[in-house]
């Protein structure tokens, strides 16, 4: 298997589509074809990059969104020019358990910091024990938990923002 980032093709996208929509939504995941879109034009555009796992096939990826790409309200924890956001960490399920999400997180935190952010930040469902884990491994801390009940259908509907600052 690789971890890398490279330039994208039509069928990339297509698999990274398929992929997001069959084995990213679960009870604390929200994917959205319109957050999909916005996510495949700031790679189209180079204000992010996607992380993939490969063995013969897109088997995994992150979304690395790069400094003034940062959702807005980011602006609060910090200057946005010198952040990184991962924003969808997805794996396909025949091939869950095996730490591709926390390689993938790993590699995404390796380049951020190649592209001279200082701070990366993340979300997760306040409740979601197995991101939250896989979080925790990769030096990430909470700093801000609140009521997100447009993003966050079950639970506490709470989002977790956390930040890798090492």
């Amino acid at each position: 298997m690789k971890v890398h980032s490279r330039l994208l093709n039509v069928a990339d996208f297509e698999q990274m589509r398929k992929i997001l929509l069959r084995d990213g939504p679960n009870e604390w995941n929200y994917i959205t074809n319109e957050s999909i879109n916005q996510q495949f034009q700031l790679i189209r555009d180079g204000k992010a990059l996607a992380v993939l796992a490969e063995d013969n096939e897109i088997i995994g990826f992150a979304i690395l969104i790069f400094k003034e790409a940062c959702p807005s309200k980011l602006s609060q924890y910090s200057d946005l020019s010198t952040m990184a956001y991962i924003n969808d960490v997805v794996v396909n399920m025949n091939y869950s358990g095996k730490g591709i999400g926390s390689t993938l997180l790993q590699k995404a935190i390796e380049l951020a910091h190649k592209g001279q952010c200082e701070k990366i930040y993340i979300e997760r469902h306040e409740e979601n024990l197995a991101s939250a884990g896989m979080m925790r491994k990769a030096s990430f801390q909470i700093v801000d938990t609140f009521y997100d009940p447009q993003k966050r259908t079950s639970g506490s509907r709470n989002t977790s923002v956390l930040v890798n600052s090492t």
